[in-house]
């Protein structure tokens, strides 16, 4: 990957063509916070135009857990979901996947497609708030409630404290159910999506915790980041959420 002036080159995947049809329906949306897809170079890799600002990497900086990301974070997604309501893949679509994963195909529940993956190193910041996303790679049919779970996952984040942000590790369940529902209004989850959250949260660890096992014989570098703390804190994240699940569904459920 290098980027060339204003643009970014990667290598063309399978799926590319399917990440570059719905870049470019997001565009035609309005959205303005994603790469522009711009097709293929004389070398054959895809072009996307470059993004500018900063990308935060763990540990996070105290600017990137503030309360005010999520709100930014849940108001960016919403207006993403809503452009891509109304796009339909072309049939037999083929997808972004990951090592060990299984491939997504027509029986998944659908809402719209998705980013799928809001890690920091796939949010881009201005002024030290939430302005783009990149890394396309890995969209998918989805739900609204399990797209957000990810960002959730992250930024909040729903993991154990050991695994938080410094800032982070000795917040109550009440501050981060208090976190989560910065994102939920601001992306504005009804009543019954709210309740989606800490099940669909519980299950994408326990998912996240299967895969990464499948994973980490087959690929060196999700290896070295198993061998290195993800074999501690994907456990870690599954039993604390089995330990609180209750109390944080109460919170955000009822506030």
């Amino acid at each position: 990957m290098v980027r060339i002036g204003d643009t970014v080159r990667r290598p063309w995947r399978e799926s590319t063509a399917t990440v570059h049809a719905y870049l470019n329906h997001l565009a035609d949306e309005g959205v303005s916070f994603v790469p522009r897809a711009l097709g293929r170079d004389d070398d054959g890799r895809e072009m996307l135009s470059y993004v500018a600002g900063d990308v935060p990497v763990e540990p996070l900086p105290p600017w990137a857990v503030a309360d005010d990301v999520l709100a930014g974070l849940g108001t960016l997604i919403r207006r993403m979901h809503d452009a891509a309501q109304t796009w339909q893949p072309p049939e037999g679509a083929p997808w972004g996947r990951l090592p060990g994963s299984s491939d997504v195909g027509s029986t998944a529940p659908m809402e719209l497609v998705s980013h799928g993956d809001y890690c920091p190193g796939n949010v881009v910041f201005r002024d030290q708030r939430p302005a783009a996303f990149i890394d396309f790679d890995l969209i998918r049919p989805t739900t609204r409630v399990t797209d957000c779970v990810n960002a959730l996952h992250w930024w909040v984040p729903l993991r154990a404290p050991q695994d938080r942000p410094e800032q982070l590790r000795t917040a109550s369940v009440r501050d981060i159910a208090d976190r989560v529902l910065r994102f939920a209004d601001a992306y504005g989850l009804d009543r019954a999506q709210r309740a989606k959250v800490v099940p669909q949260a519980l299950r994408r660890a326990q998912d996240s915790l299967a895969w990464a096992q499948r994973a980490a014989p087959l690929d060196p570098v999700i290896g070295r980041w198993w061998r290195e703390g993800w074999q501690h804190s994907m456990p870690r994240t599954v039993a604390w959420l089995q330990e609180t699940g209750a109390e944080l569904s109460d919170v955000i459920e009822k506030t």
